[in-house]
């Protein structure tokens, strides 16, 4: 494996970032790491600072799409062979960061799924993920259990479209086009996840439902109109 980078799109997260970054280095010491803060109003770029933390330090809050495409243009512009999203609120465990890096030896996208072998909770939210697994199902022919896990891997034929392309958040409707427009091949990948230790969601309830019917409405009605990637 070549050289990997760990994405930490962080806001307001100076309560859980220490723990995040040294579980990171304890459990997986080869890989760099970089943290994008988004604009957070708290103490997290503070944080950054005291503990000499690689870090992008964003003015303004972009959004999770946004902070992570500015770290897709850092490993592009460093040549890093892999990129890893990675939540800096403790749910992603670090442990499977080698499952992932192996994964996409001959994967373009692999995604880190707490639903491979498991039946998923009931709930609205994931009523929600069945939904965009169904849509991406209609328009790709591909099954994703889990297609809103957090936890992904990019090689580096993706880190370059997601870098250079407009509007390429870590989303689904973006692996489904990277999937139907751009031939990508993507594997799950079984992990565990743990709870939020601090720090503020991306996602409320609310603007956890119309996320959900945002990303399946851009899956099943959006995506004929964005142009084929070549290879």
């Amino acid at each position: 494996m070549g050289k990997t980078l760990l994405i930490i799109p962080a806001y307001n997260e100076e309560g859980s970032l220490e723990a995040t970054v040294s579980s990171v280095m304890s459990e997986a010491p080869w890989v760099n790491y970089l943290v994008v803060n988004d604009g957070s109003k708290d103490g997290t770029a503070a944080v950054c600072r005291r503990n000499n933390y690689p870090f992008l330090d964003l003015p303004v809050n972009l959004g999770l799409a946004g902070a992570f495409q500015a770290g897709m243009k850092y490993a592009y512009r460093h040549h890093y062979d892999c990129a890893i999203q990675f939540d800096a609120d403790g749910q992603h465990l670090p442990e499977y960061i080698p499952l992932l890096e192996e994964a996409i030896l001959d994967n373009d996208i692999a995604i880190g799924s707490r639903f491979v072998d498991k039946k998923k909770p009931s709930s609205m939210r994931m009523l929600g993920s069945n939904l965009i697994e169904v849509a991406i199902k209609l328009t790709t022919g591909k099954t994703i259990k889990d297609p809103t896990s957090g936890m992904r891997a990019f090689n580096a034929r993706m880190i370059e479209q997601m870098a250079k392309g407009l509007n390429f958040g870590p989303e689904p409707d973006t692996v489904s086009y990277l999937i139907k427009r751009a031939d990508a091949k993507v594997v799950e990948v079984p992990v565990e996840m743990a709870e939020r230790t601090a720090g503020e969601s991306y996602l409320n309830l609310g603007n956890s439902i119309k996320y959900m019917l945002r990303m399946t409405i851009s899956i099943l009605f959006m995506q004929v109109i964005r142009k084929r990637i070549g290879r």
